[in-house]
């Protein structure tokens, strides 16, 4: 948790050296969001930003095209890798020493941090794709000298090549610190495949400086904006010495709640959290920051070869070294786990003062334990010493009774720590599907949204008879579109969550989800229900089935009959396996696929959140060109809306959306904020969004709006409609996925 609060940098700040060449881009600009901006972005701020709907290119990948990394994970001896980790972890290199001589606690600093960046509220961050390794994380103030930590590791990496991706690597290197210091752990999964880019696609706040008091990102008494968790830039929680560096504890916990709620925490997990980290190792804070420390690693001279913070204080490493600016160590024995930190936290009363960076910290009145603390190098002892983020955990009223608890029960801490510390590092890998390895646990947690294994896998009989069935039950092709939408684009693939597996839809809290029309939704699910029963096939596979027939439907009425793909194997999950807090953070606020837009602020236009959520759902342009085109004609609209919905035949699947979007004769005027009125040239009135307008005024958009609305284009319209239809419907399928790329 703690972080470096050095001077101000702006980001994307680069050398005098480097601005001499010439740079075209635009640094130290205010940061665009993350569906806007690219080299353009100087002279058009509100441009939108495509290249996120075109992430994980096979040609930056090195890998083969069929490489399948959860199988050449598979292939491992855990347990040689895990020795070999140790062994790195407990010997000591002269160019960074260990503290205490044992990299524990430097590596679990690592893993939490790789971890810690994961937010409920769209599902982004997490270690889940080595992420670590790019910019902005791996310069972040609160990432100081965590360089060092990756390079430490390289030899291990090196070992095992392809068959260990860093993301694994660095999760599974924080089990083995926490085991060589006497912690079992709860378990590890494997199965994290490397991404090669950074994610661009993440909105990690307004700020263009480091950790500058973060007061961009709130509103009101003090209500952080979404999808935000973190409390200021460049921290990965909140601000060790209290908000905005005011050292308040009470003030403090306040963030510390808001911002791990936001990252999937209870109160509980968030005590054992803290308190665990915090059991091992030290912060540093050896001497002032902006006279000694030099760059982060993305603004480093080339000779440093990718290592950032090169410190000029004495030695610059060891106990010399310059982190965050804070000087603590919490504990008498920092790599021993036990529950010594509760101990110490109400042992004694604590006075306030500053490390020799200037930080504020905490250490007890009179001198109190001024000898029980081992310095890091061996040479002396002090006493411990806190950080205003941890006396919270103390005078916060809910926390302290938890805290107490912790004091007074070791085995209860032990269990609550080790079930955190497991959900913080795989609560970004989805479904226990995703998991893979010799210690994957046993229990399939609530919080890994648990997908039981139909009864039955239906066959060509069984599907044929479902599809007739739901012919047979006079419901509307705009209803099961709705509801089978509704169901299947929850999915992110963030954090692999949402989807139609499961047949959440008919449970709470997605049933009610004012979005998904309940009363439309509520009878098509209720009718879908009942033929699941009679014919003996999972809800979810009917669910599925149900859309098809729509599709296909919607297609022979309109001239192109086709055959929507089908893959059975979809399980019904009970409300008792359906976490209704944390799935509530699905729910879309914003949905520019069924034009749904309540928003009295809009803040940022609805393009954006439109591109957002097709990213999330792992569409491209031209897959997000065609389902909306088609959604709009097939009736999909929230509340019936008239926007967009530009064809005499609704239900019908064709291209008329991207003919009318794409019409030169069609004049357009703005009626009022983000909706407009278009009259065609034989005088019919068109109303329409954001959203539907943008195929037609967005440059990269209409060149693929044109391609479909040509006149040669209505049977690829729908063939083209149908492979993105198919994709959602199997994008929660990680068997599927998996094998199409055997």
């Amino acid at each position: 948790m703690a972080s470096q609060h050095d001077e101000t940098t702006t980001l994307g700040q680069v050398s005098e050296d480097a601005t001499q060449g010439g740079c075209p881009v635009a640094h130290g600009a205010s940061l665009p969001h993350p569906a806007s901006g690219d080299a353009n972005q100087q002279w058009w701020k509100n441009r939108l930003n495509l290249k996120i709907l075109a992430k994980e290119q096979p040609v930056i990948n090195p890998h083969d095209p069929d490489f399948d990394y959860p199988a050449a994970f598979e292939t491992l001896d855990l347990a040689e890798v895990k020795k070999d980790i140790a062994e790195v972890l407990t010997t000591s290199k002269d160019w960074w020493p260990a503290d205490f001589g044992n990299y524990g606690p430097f590596m679990i600093r690592m893993a939490w941090h790789a971890a810690g960046t994961y937010r409920s509220q769209d599902g982004r961050g997490g270690g889940g794709t080595g992420q670590q390794r790019f910019a902005p994380l791996n310069s972040w103030p609160d990432n100081v000298s965590l360089d060092k930590a990756r390079r430490l590791l390289w030899p291990v990496k090196k070992k095992y090549g392809q068959n260990l991706s860093w993301a694994d690597l660095m999760i599974l290197t924080g089990n083995v610190a926490h085991e060589i210091m006497g912690m079992p752990t709860y378990g590890f999964s494997g199965g994290r495949i490397d991404a090669y880019e950074p994610e661009d696609d993440v909105y990690w706040g307004p700020e263009t400086e480091w950790t500058n008091g973060g007061a961009e990102r709130y509103r009101g008494d003090r209500e952080l904006d979404n999808p935000l968790a973190a409390v200021e830039m460049g921290l990965i929680y909140v601000n060790p010495e209290g908000p905005e560096g005011e050292p308040d504890p009470v003030k403090s916990a306040r963030d510390i709640r808001e911002t791990f709620k936001r990252m999937g925490m209870n109160d509980e997990e968030t005590v054992a959290l803290i308190g665990g980290g915090h059991t091992f190792g030290k912060t540093h804070g050896a001497g002032t920051v902006p006279e000694h420390v030099g760059p982060e690693p993305e603004g480093a001279p080339m000779e440093q070869m990718g290592l950032g913070w090169k410190s000029s204080y004495k030695s610059g490493k060891g106990i010399d070294t310059i982190g965050s600016g804070l000087e603590v160590t919490w504990t008498y024995h920092p790599t021993r786990w036990d529950n010594e930190f509760f101990h110490i936290l109400y042992a004694y009363e604590w006075e306030l003062f500053q490390s020799p960076a200037g930080a504020n910290q905490w250490r007890p009145v009179n001198g109190g334990g001024s000898d029980m603390v081992p310095e890091a190098d061996g040479s002396g002892r002090r006493e411990p010493r806190m950080l205003t983020s941890d006396l919270a955990l103390r005078f916060d009223p809910e926390y302290d009774k938890i805290a107490r608890r912790f004091k007074d029960d070791f085995e209860a801490f032990h269990d609550a720590y080790s079930r955190a510390w497991f959900k913080l590092t795989h609560r970004d890998m989805g479904p226990i599907s995703r998991h893979y390895g010799p210690e994957v646990p046993t229990e399939e947690l609530v919080w890994m949204d648990p997908i039981p294994a139909p009864a039955s896998v239906p066959g060509d009989a069984e599907v044929k008879a479902v599809k007739d069935a739901v012919a047979a039950a006079g419901l509307s092709v705009p209803a099961v579109v709705k509801t089978v939408w509704a169901a299947a684009s929850t999915y992110r693939g963030s954090d692999f969550r949402g989807g139609a597996n499961g047949g959440r839809i008919r449970l709470e809290p997605q049933r009610s989800w004012e979005v998904n029309e309940p009363a439309v939704t509520g009878p098509v699910i209720e009718a879908l229900e009942k033929i699941a029963a009679e014919q003996g096939v999972s809800f979810a596979d009917t669910l599925v089935l149900a859309g098809n027939w729509a599709i296909e439907k919607a297609a022979a009425d309109g001239g192109v009959p086709v055959q929507v793909p089908f893959t059975p194997g979809r399980g019904d999950s009970s409300q008792e396996q359906t976490d209704v807090e944390s799935f509530g953070y699905l729910e879309p606020k914003v949905d520019g696929f069924r034009n749904y837009d309540p928003r009295s602020n809009k803040e940022f236009p609805a393009e954006f959140a439109l591109v957002d959520r097709a990213n999330l759902l792992g569409l491209s342009a031209p897959e997000m060109t065609v389902l909306v085109a088609g959604l709009r004609v097939l009736g999909a609209n929230y509340g019936d809306s008239k926007d967009g919905v530009w064809t005499e035949n609704v239900g019908v699947l064709s291209n008329d959306f991207l003919q009318a979007v794409t019409d030169i004769d069609t004049q357009w005027e703005k009626v009022s904020e983000g909706h407009y009125k278009g009259v065609t040239a034989d005088g019919k009135e068109l109303f329409g969004t954001r959203n539907d307008l943008v195929f037609g005024s967005n440059s990269e958009l209409r060149t693929v709006s044109e391609v479909y609305a040509a006149d040669d284009a209505k049977e690829k319209f729908v063939k083209d409609f149908v492979k993105a239809w198919t994709k959602i419907m199997d994008a929660d399928r990680y068997d599927v996925q998996r094998k199409n790329r055997k």
